[in-house]
């Protein structure tokens, strides 16, 4: 089935790249890295030949398979149908609902809130307060839905898809200075990510285009 090894179209600091890496960094999945850079030269996801890969201007996208798959949730549900190992979505049909309903509540109603593109058009002054009152909404629903939810991880005792849309959210609280108090059962599990081995090496501060002031 594969041509080749897979490439992912990736930005450092970009959450949603961050799930897919964490994705085949577990599936032990080995992949190329090519770096698109949304700051520079006004945002390296605008040129024609990045466009032609994903009209939407945007990261990840995951050539694998001899396809071009763009949306995080989407390549993450390619590579669990495709390569099973370990499982990302549970058997149960409904801790599977749930993974993927705290799968969405962060990638459809946190993250996009809070993106570059938004940001970019609430202007500089407001970014900050923007960023931090859409991360603490979500978060107040998130926690709230933990409760429910949660084991070890965010569904449950084992890792899944919700946990590798959640590690990277937390990181953007943190970059936009959110304060975690509230959120325990968030600040636990993100926790316990951090010490996994997949979740270190996709970490944003190792990665190729990480710049050298960032790198851990």
């Amino acid at each position: 089935m594969q041509v080749g090894k897979p490439i992912l179209y990736s930005y450092f600091r970009s959450s949603c790249s961050w799930r897919v890496r964490i994705a085949l960094a577990l599936k032990n999945i080995d992949y190329e890295t090519v770096a698109v850079n949304l700051t520079k030269d006004g945002g390296q996801q605008f040129s024609e030949e990045f466009q032609a890969l994903n009209p939407m201007k945007q990261v990840p996208a995951l050539k694998i398979d001899g396809i071009t798959i763009s949306q995080s949730l989407a390549i993450i549900e390619y590579l669990e149908e495709t390569r099973p190992t370990p499982r990302l979505l549970p058997q149960d049909p409904k801790k599977r609902a749930q993974v993927r309903m705290v799968s969405d509540l962060i990638a459809s109603g946190i993250q996009p809130l809070q993106n570059l593109s938004v940001l970019k058009q609430v202007g500089q002054e407001n970014q900050l307060t923007w960023a931090q009152q859409a991360i603490t909404s979500g978060f107040n629903a998130l926690e709230q839905t933990l409760q429910s939810t949660a084991g070890r991880f965010c569904v449950g005792d084992e890792v899944s898809m919700a946990d590798l849309c959640l590690a990277p959210q937390v990181a953007n609280a943190d970059r936009f200075k959110v304060d975690l108090t509230p959120y325990p059962n968030i600040s636990r599990i993100n926790k316990s990510l951090l010490a996994l081995e997949a979740f270190h090496v996709s970490h944003p501060c190792r990665q190729p285009d990480t710049p050298p002031e960032l790198r851990a």
